[in-house]
């Protein structure tokens, strides 16, 4: 073999480690936000206060929110798993800076009515490098058929 062609194809296969690197970081993006925001809930479902100002960044200091997230976490308290049932995030594959809200509906044991929150997400920076996601705040239940407001 010759050594262009050689150094033709360790360039391929170093772009195409590149490319994979960076597309992997991008999807995994997702799996973030949709953790954190799960991480919120269960914290929610176990009535910890405390939990979900550690996961709503801002919200300690807020007062409204604050009032929003103890009077959750006292309504939602139950015994059992989250399961979420349907998830739609207005960020989800943003490349860039981007802020709005997620519509997340769960239930405990994957059994009895749905309930169903907004989610203020951030993002921020690239998400081909990994970005940071913020959780701003969390709404009280909404009616199922309701969206999110923008």
């Amino acid at each position: 073999m010759s050594l262009r062609r050689a150094s033709v194809i360790a360039l391929s296969v170093g772009a195409f480690l590149v490319v994979s690197f960076l597309v992997a970081r991008f999807l995994t993006q997702e799996n973030r936000e949709r953790a954190a925001v799960t991480d919120v809930l269960e914290a929610q479902a176990r009535g910890d206060v405390a939990a979900m100002l550690r996961g709503l960044d801002g919200c300690a200091g807020d007062a409204a929110c604050r009032r929003t997230v103890e009077a959750d976490a006292r309504r939602l308290h139950a015994t059992g798993s989250v399961k979420i049932l349907s998830y739609r995030s207005s960020t989800g594959y943003a490349f860039g800076t981007e802020r709005g809200p997620t519509r997340v509906a769960w239930n405990i044991n994957g059994t009895g009515l749905p309930v169903v929150q907004c989610v203020d997400v951030e993002r921020s920076g690239s998400a081909l490098l990994g970005g940071s996601i913020v959780l701003r705040g969390i709404s009280t239940p909404i009616p199922g058929g309701s969206l999110c407001p923008k």
